[in-house]
């Protein structure tokens, strides 16, 4: 049976590196790139950490073992990850031309281990999520890479709606928010 939780332990970080590391585009098959998507981030050990201890990630568990992750990431790590600052500042862009009050979190990456997909956890994970985190957050917010339909698609499915589509590091990404 699979449990949803934050992440309390140090393995589990170690393990959440592990199905990072299985889905990056240059550890896959193009066809699984296609067919079951891929993640574009890499996350040190020490970064996770540090994003951990600011705020704990939602994981789903099976048997001890990390099946799948939604990485919770605050706006204090604008700066932490190269490849997601454009997608803060944007963020915030973004925020300010609705008009609309929202203090958002960022989900930073989610995963599902291959044997896993196609059995809720996808949408369990992002449930989990918006259940705990703070109550002062009421969206959350990431970007997809639009060449990754599975993910475009399963975001969509969730309940994400489409903030700006815009070009960052040569990829064309969905900037998309969840209200919680």
């Amino acid at each position: 049976m699979i449990k949803y939780q934050l992440t309390t332990t140090n393995k589990e970080l170690e393990e959440i590196i592990v199905l990072q590391q299985k889905n990056l585009p240059v550890n896959i098959s193009t066809s699984e790139i296609t067919e079951q998507g891929f993640v574009s981030a890499q996350h040190t050990l020490a970064l996770l950490t540090k994003m951990h201890d600011a705020h704990p990630h939602v994981i789903a568990k099976e048997n001890g073992k990390v099946v799948g992750y939604a990485l919770c990431m605050l706006q204090e790590f604008r700066n932490g990850i190269p490849l997601l600052t454009p997608m803060f500042n944007l963020s915030d862009k973004a925020i300010n031309e609705l008009n609309e009050p929202l203090n958002y979190m960022v989900m930073g990456q989610v995963c599902v281990d291959k044997e896993y997909r196609k059995q809720g956890v996808f949408r369990a994970l992002y449930n989990y999520m918006k259940e705990n985190i703070s109550k002062e957050y009421n969206a959350i917010i990431t970007e997809v890479d639009v060449k990754n339909l599975p993910s475009v698609n399963a975001h969509k499915a969730i309940g994400f709606e489409v903030l700006k589509e815009h070009q960052s590091n040569n990829q064309t990404w969905q900037l998309i928010v969840l209200r919680t």
